[in-house]
């Protein structure tokens, strides 16, 4: 499978970091075609300008600013996103790589306001490695938004096609090395059947 690995967090020494490298070898040795899409070491500017706005609805010239990134989001077959929750939603880089990355012609059709289609059908696949500072009570007392993205939002946007999973680790404030490494296990081995 074409699998787009994106990943957002800041720190190469984290354990989100470890997280990542760990998604990327079992991926990889389970032969998958893998496109590592870091967020930050790619410099990725979330901010939707003006200009942008004005020309969401503009297809296809509203894809131009980012092409590179529509064309990997088109070749992949499959999606897992690596990041941290902050605030209780995702961090700012990831949330600018939503607001400007899946727009009209992209990831729905938008042609008929009334009947909106999505166009990420092409997705078969969608999982999420995520880390919270909070315990998963608090979380879902918040509504837990980045869970809501990956899991309805996402899927939505794959015409309800794709299989979602979603694999969590709450209260990393006060997390242990012994539940640090049976969540990096469980993720080796999410990725390692990844299909």
């Amino acid at each position: 499978m074409r699998v787009l690995v994106v990943y957002c967090h800041p720190v190469e020494t984290s354990f989100h970091a470890a997280l990542h490298q760990e998604v990327l070898k079992n991926l990889r040795a389970a032969g998958h075609e893998v496109d590592d899409c870091d967020l930050y070491a790619e410099g990725f500017n979330p901010v939707l300008s003006r200009e942008e706005r004005l020309g969401y609805h503009d297809v296809p010239a509203n894809q131009l600013p980012l092409k590179s990134y529509v064309e990997r989001l088109q070749w992949a077959e499959g999606i897992v996103f690596c990041f941290p929750t902050w605030c209780f939603g995702l961090p700012a880089m990831l949330k600018g790589y939503f607001d400007r990355l899946f727009m009209p012609g992209v990831a729905f059709d938008i042609s008929d306001p009334a009947n909106v289609k999505p166009m990420l059908t092409h997705i078969k696949r969608i999982s999420a490695v995520v880390t919270y500072g909070r315990p998963r009570w608090m979380a879902i007392y918040m509504g837990d938004p980045p869970r809501k993205i990956v899991t309805r939002y996402m899927k939505r946007l794959t015409g309800q096609r794709a299989k979602v999973d979603y694999h969590a680790h709450y209260h990393m404030n006060i997390a242990t090395e012994p539940q640090l490494k049976r969540f990096m296990a469980r993720v080796g081995q999410a990725m390692a059947r990844f299909a």
